[in-house]
């Protein structure tokens, strides 16, 4: 197994972290009324979290004492006005900015994530329509669209990515056992998939979603022939690296090529995390494009990270901090959202599920704690402070969501009957 520095040296960042998403960002916009009203609003909704929210002046907020994970509020009246112009986004690029900070963040958001749909007040979630704002139709995934929004996030730095990723490079949920490592845990997880698929000697397999190809490197050493699908460039050049140096270059083809463009039947076709990125309008064609893959017989093995379905609908055309920085156009499914999918669009048969939301929680654990102690690496890439603390707090919201459970992961397995 190659160690993940090795990796590294194949591939030269190129994107970097666009410094004009975060122009301006130090300057709040003011708005006294809606900064009134958002201060209301928090102050309600912070009062039974188990948090301690300390004020400049040494007063705090929330139900935690001193042992609880402690937010601490450096600039209260830029914060206020941040959340009061948009809650949803103000309340990450306050992080960014330095008006909040915390030692334990992951912990502190988890709270958050906990009483996620009831920080609003019911009374006042009917205005909603009114404040939300709405995904741009600049970030849909057309085929052009998906290129775009992939090339703002996965082609940032394959060098960046290696900096926190494991010898793997596989930048989804682990599967852990006792005693495993995250390598370790990783290998599980793909080989979760593939079993799923039935992937095994003389298999014709179909990957949408290369990564960094340790997936289709797993399949091909099973004895399968892959031909795996990427719209990043620079993900497939790192693929194809990786793939030549494991020896696979004649079991394994990696296209640049959208799932919408994909031709030919296969044994097999898996998918991990890819689907969060499609796009709700988009998935009955995702599906269907799956069904159309498979040959009569043939097994489909589905990696998606999923979120209560009503949470789901509330979120489907919202515009979030997590859209603007770290993933554009995405929306993460329901486990009904994929099975009413699958059912509405094939004849696929489910046959298999698990979930591990938790292990979710520890890989991004892991990764950010990878990526805080190589900080120095990830800087002499080009990365600024700003982007430090925008990544930092993009994987620890993240770790929230499934320490609170408000996100999970599930691993599908579905057969297209032979006849």
């Amino acid at each position: 197994m190659r160690p993940a520095a090795d990796v590294r040296t194949h591939s030269a960042p190129t994107v970097q972290a666009d410094p004009a998403r975060w122009d301006g960002l130090e300057h709040a916009p003011r708005s006294a009324f809606r900064a009134r009203i958002a201060e209301v609003l928090f102050r309600r909704a912070v009062r039974p979290l188990d948090v301690r929210i300390t004020l400049p002046d040494g007063s705090t907020l929330g139900a935690g004492g001193p042992d609880a994970p402690e937010m601490r509020l450096h600039r209260p009246a830029a914060f206020f006005h941040r959340l009061g112009v948009d809650a949803k986004i103000g309340f990450g690029e306050a992080y960014m900015v330095g008006d909040w900070t915390s030692d334990a963040l992951a912990e502190v958001l988890t709270p958050f994530a906990e009483r996620m749909a009831t920080l609003v007040p019911p009374a006042l979630q009917r205005f909603r329509r009114f404040v939300d704002r709405r995904q741009p139709s600049t970030e849909k995934n057309t085929v052009d669209g998906a290129r775009s929004n992939i090339h703002r996030h996965y082609d940032l730095s394959n060098d960046l990515f290696g900096t926190f990723l494991d010898e793997t490079m596989m930048y989804s949920s682990a599967l852990f056992a006792e005693g495993d490592d995250l390598t370790t845990a990783q290998y599980r997880k793909i080989d979760g998939v593939l079993d799923y698929a039935g992937v095994g000697p003389g298999s014709e397999v179909l990957e949408i979603g290369t990564g960094w190809g340790e997936l289709a490197i797993r399949a091909a050493r099973r004895g399968a022939k892959v031909t795996s699908l990427t719209i990043s460039e620079e993900q497939q050049v790192l693929a194809q690296q990786r793939i030549a140096a494991a020896g696979l270059s004649g079991s394994v083809d990696v296209r640049l090529c959208d799932y919408r463009h994909s031709t030919g039947e296969y044994d097999a076709v898996v998918s991990v995390e890819m689907i969060e990125a499609v796009g709700a309008a988009y998935w009955p064609t995702f599906y269907d494009t799956i069904g159309k893959r498979l040959r009569p017989g043939g097994r489909f093995g589905l990696q998606a990270i999923t979120m209560p379905h009503d949470r789901m609908l509330a979120a489907s055309d919202s515009y979030t901090w997590i859209h603007k920085y770290i993933f554009p156009g995405g929306l993460i499914p329901s486990t009904d959202s994929v099975k009413a999918g699958i059912s509405g669009s094939t004849n696929l048969r489910l046959d298999a599920v698990r979930e591990f939301g938790q292990d979710y929680a520890r890989t991004l654990c892991e990764w950010r704690e990878r990526f805080n102690s190589r900080w120095s690496e990830v800087a002499d890439l080009g990365f600024d402070e700003m982007f430090r603390r925008m990544w930092e707090f993009y994987l620890a919201y993240s770790e929230a969501g499934f320490r609170s459970g408000y996100l999970n992961v599930h691993q599908f397995g579905f057969t297209k009957p032979a006849h």
